[in-house]
Parts: C-alpha cells; structure tokens; sequence
C-alpha cells in the first residue's frame, strides 16, 4: 500500500496544525488563569492582613470594656492573642496559618475561626443561594425579552423598574419591607416576621415552613436588588448581537424567530452574563451583611458585623479571606466555562 505524506500546505497539514495550536493553547489558557487566581489569592491575604489594623481601637480594651482590668492583665492578653509580636511576625504567621486552613482564634467568642464560619455558613448559603437562583433566572428572562422586543412597552416597563430597583440601597430596602409588610401599615397588616431564621419550638415539616416564612423578606430583598442588575447586563449584552450578519443569515434559511434567538442570538450574548451570574455565585458564601443585619439574619454576614465592631481581627481577616477567595473561585470557573461557550476563548 502506497503512503501518501501529507505536505506542510496541503488542507490536512494546516488542519493538523490548526487542531495542533488549538490543543497546545488551551492549556496555557489554563495556566494564566491559575496563576492569575493564585497571585489574587496572596494579594487577598495581604490585603486582609494590613486593612484591617488600620480601624481604630485596641481589640484588646474592646474586649475589656466595663470589667476593672489592670495593665498587667491587658498585657497578658496581648502576649496571648499575639499582638505583643512585631508586624513582620505576625504577618508570616498568619500566611502561614491560612494556608494550612488555620484561620486563627476569635478574640471575643475565644474559638477558632473557622469553627464560627462552619457554623454560620450553612445560613447564609440558604438565604443568598435560594436569592441568586431567583434573580439569576428572573434576570435572564426579563432581560431576553426586553432585548428582542426592545423599544416596546414591556421593554420600556422592565427597563424602568430594573433602574429604579438597582439604584436602591438594600438595607433601605429592607427596612421598607419590614414597615410595611412585618410591623404593618394602613390597611396592609404585619404578615412576616421582623427578623431571625426560625420563631423556635417548632421542627419537621413545620421548622420548613417557618424558617421559608422567615425568609421571604430578605430573600425578597436580595432577588429585587440582583434581578435588576441581571436583567441590564443580559438585555445590552443581547442588544449588541443582534445586529450580526450570521442572524441575518439564519433566518435566511428559514429558522423560526424565536429558533433564531434561542440557538443563535442568546449562546452569544451569554458571555457577560455568565461572568456576573458566577460572581453573584461567589457573593453566596460572603451573602449580604447589610441584608443580613437588617433583618438579624444568623450569617456570616450579621458575624462579619460583629466582628467589626469589635474590631476582632482574627475573625475578619478568616471572613475576609472566604468571602474573597469565593469571588475568585467563581470567577476562575467562568474563565474555564468560557471555551465551552465560546470556541474562540483561549485560543
């Protein structure tokens, strides 16, 4: 049997080439994202670190307040919680520690951080994560439709309230939401608890539906404040694709409109979408400490709170360096799922 070679300038050769380059620069695609990630993540420990002993106060008298403490006694609790050492040193420490999973010891609860973060975790990813779910898909679908039928009265309508909704602050929002619907106004009565994850007492398939109850305000809250941002982002990103010739050209072979928008427009717009919907992934673990401290949600956010006030810093560098190292966790899976919508990512 004759073996034909197959030469540098043939179509095989510069397929193979091409299949060749393409197989070569994914991985270096990879590569820069991880590296990315991790120089972000020392930058978060940094970060966390020297910000935090710029708030004023002395974490120690913090904790001493209102007890008859002598200046012996004030030392030895900074020999103790280590803030007798010089700054280099307890920055190596805590590098250390944090990449070990040893986040430290809380000042004022006198447990390990991250023993409190576990606890408070499952909460947070409750409220946010049922929030995000929502406003995500809410946000998606509003925002398609406004983009393909934009200039319309729903368009107009949608456009109207996602503005309105995004320029609110959250916590005034909520506030507005506990006045009217859980202490109760005019003819609308008091319907939804003021605060709190659960009423207590209760457990089965009626500790479901209390905590559900519990939740509506702020999860409303949350979905009024992040649909609208979906929304926006999805309907510009939509807007700018469908003046492409290859729509022209699909619909020139007969494809239903809403063919045209379902496996053509919308795969092409969802780039800029997907970078948020992640970054809204990654606002899951951090959830929303004004939203949480408004209606005395027991989070990580309401913990975050407390922290501050102390200011225990053990606990909001631990917090800090989660809610971060989650936002550059989701925003390294977007980077990865890019290629999957977009063959030319990573090229």
């Amino acid at each position: 049997m004759k073996v034909v070679a197959t030469s540098p300038g043939s179509p095989g050769g510069r397929g193979a080439r091409t299949s060749g380059a393409k197989a070569a620069a994914y991985p270096a695609y990879l590569a820069g994202k991880l590296g990315g990630a991790v120089v972000s993540l020392f930058a978060v420990l940094v970060t966390s670190f020297f910000l935090f002993r710029i708030i004023p106060g002395d974490p120690v008298k913090a904790m001493t307040r209102g007890m008859p403490t002598s200046a012996e006694q004030l030392d030895t609790l900074r020999r103790q919680f280590g803030l007798d050492l010089p700054l280099w040193r307890q920055f190596t420490e805590y590098c250390s520690g944090a990449l070990t999973g040893d986040l430290g010891m809380s000042y004022q609860f006198r447990a390990p951080v991250g023993e409190l973060i576990a606890q408070k975790l499952p909460a947070t990813l409750l409220l946010t994560g049922v929030a995000v779910v929502i406003y995500s898909a809410l946000g998606l679908w509003l925002g398609t439709r406004s983009a393909w039928r934009h200039g319309g009265l729903g368009d107009r309508l949608n456009t109207g309230v996602a503005l309105t909704l995004w320029s609110v602050p959250s916590f005034w929002l909520g506030l507005l939401l506990i006045i009217t619907f859980s202490v109760g106004i005019g003819p609308v009565p008091g319907m939804f608890p003021t605060g709190g994850m659960e009423s207590g007492g209760t457990s089965g398939a009626a500790y479901v539906l209390d905590v559900a109850h519990h939740m509506v305000l702020p999860v409303l809250t949350l979905v009024a404040v992040g649909y609208a941002q979906t929304l926006l982002v999805m309907r510009s990103s939509l807007l700018d694709e469908m003046g492409g010739d290859y729509l022209t050209t699909a619909r020139a072979k007969g494809l239903r409109d809403d063919d045209v928008r379902r496996r053509h427009a919308v795969p092409n717009a969802l780039l800029p979408t997907v970078t948020m919907v992640f970054i809204n992934l990654g606002h899951v673990a951090a959830g929303s400490i004004l939203v949480e401290t408004v209606f005395s949600w027991p989070g990580l956010g309401g913990l975050f709170y407390q922290a501050l006030s102390v200011p225990d810093l053990p606990l909001v560098q631990g917090l800090f360096v989660v809610f971060a190292g989650a936002m550059i966790l989701m925003n390294l899976l977007a980077d990865l799922l890019y290629p999957l919508l977009d063959p030319r990512v990573g090229r």
